[in-house]
C-alpha cells in the first residue's frame, strides 16, 4: 500500500474520500418509494452524506464529520458501519441507556457522541428523514429484534483484543505515519479534504470507537477501501495509536437540547 493510501477509505473520522471527500456514490439496493416517502428518503440520504454541512443537520453537529464517516458509501457498504438491514433489528435493547430504544434513539444519541453535537428532537425532520433512510436501507428484511445490543445483522464483527498482542501506540504511530498522515496530516487535523482523526473536529470520548477494540475492528474491515488487507494486530496498534491522541470530553449535560426540545431522552439523566 502506498502511502496514504488506505487511509483514504478511513471511514471513523473520514469520509469514504474522494477528490472532493464526499462518499462514493452506489447505485440504491432497491428502488426509491414514490411520492412524498420517497423524497424523504432521499433528504435522508443527503443528511447521512452531507450530515455537518447540510443546513438541517448542521446546527447538531460539532466536529467535521458526517453520518458517513463511520457508515461507509451512505451505510450501504455491507460491514464498516452497515445500514443495510439495521431498521429490522430495533427497538432494541441498549446495555448502555439500560433501556429498550428505537431506531430514532440510536441515531440521535450518535449526534451527542460520533458528531460530538446536541441531539436532534426526536420527531424533528432530521431524526424522521435518517432514519427513513435507514429503513429503506432494509427493505426486505425480516424483522428479528435485538435483545442484547443495539445492533444490526450487519454491524461489525469485534476484534477479541485478548486474542493479539498489547496495543502498540509506538508500531500504531509508525504505521500511521507511513500510510496515513499524507492525508490526514502528521497532528491528525485533516484537511480540506480530509477529516481529522483526533482532536477537536474528531469524534469525542463519549463514542464507541473512542474504545481501541471498537476502532480497531472498524479498521480491520473498512480499509483500505474496496481492498481491506490490515491485519488485525496493525488495526490494533492504529487505533490505540490514534485514540492515545486527545479529543472533545463527553459530558452528558452539555449534549442534550433543553428539556422541552428533547421528547424523552432514552437513558439516565444527566448528573
Amino acid at each position: 500500500m502506498g502511502r496514504g493510501t488506505w487511509m483514504a477509505a478511513f471511514g471513523l473520522a473520514v469520509v469514504t474520500i474522494g477528490a472532493t471527500g464526499n462518499a462514493r456514490a452506489e447505485d440504491p439496493p432497491v428502488p426509491y418509494p414514490a411520492g412524498q416517502l420517497g423524497e424523504v428518503v432521499r433528504l435522508g440520504e443527503t443528511l447521512v452524506m452531507e450530515t455537518n454541512e447540510h443546513p438541517l443537520s448542521k446546527p447538531y453537529v460539532g466536529n467535521a464529520l458526517r453520518c458517513t464517516s463511520c457508515h461507509l458509501d451512505g451505510g450501504k457498504h455491507p460491514q464498516a458501519g452497515s445500514f443495510l438491514q439495521t431498521a429490522a433489528a430495533y427497538p432494541a435493547w441498549s446495555p448502555r441507556e439500560k433501556r429498550v430504544i428505537t431506531l430514532e434513539d440510536r441515531v440521535l444519541n450518535c449526534f451527542m457522541r460520533s458528531q460530538n453535537g446536541v441531539r436532534p428532537p426526536n420527531g424533528s425532520q432530521v431524526a424522521v428523514a435518517i432514519t427513513t433512510y435507514i429503513t429503506w436501507l432494509s427493505t426486505g428484511a425480516a424483522i428479528e429484534m435485538n435483545g442484547k445490543k443495539p445492533l444490526g445483522p450487519n454491524h461489525v464483527p469485534a476484534l477479541d483484543l485478548t486474542k493479539h498482542e498489547t496495543p502498540d501506540v509506538e508500531r500504531g504511530k509508525i504505521f500511521y505515519q507511513h500510510q496515513c498522515a499524507d492525508c490526514h496530516g502528521e497532528e491528525g487535523a485533516g484537511d480540506i479534504d480530509n477529516p481529522p482523526v483526533w482532536g477537536e473536529q474528531s469524534y469525542n470520548q463519549g463514542a464507541g470507537l473512542s474504545r481501541v477494540d471498537k476502532l480497531a475492528s472498524w479498521l480491520k474491515v473498512g480499509m483500505p477501501l474496496d481492498d481491506a488487507s490490515l491485519t488485525a494486530q496493525e488495526a490494533i496498534d492504529v487505533a490505540a495509536f490514534i485514540n492515545s491522541h486527545p479529543r472533545p470530553a463527553f459530558d452528558l449535560k452539555t449534549h442534550l437540547p433543553p428539556a422541552e426540545k428533547r421528547g424523552e431522552y432514552n437513558g439516565a439523566a444527566p448528573e
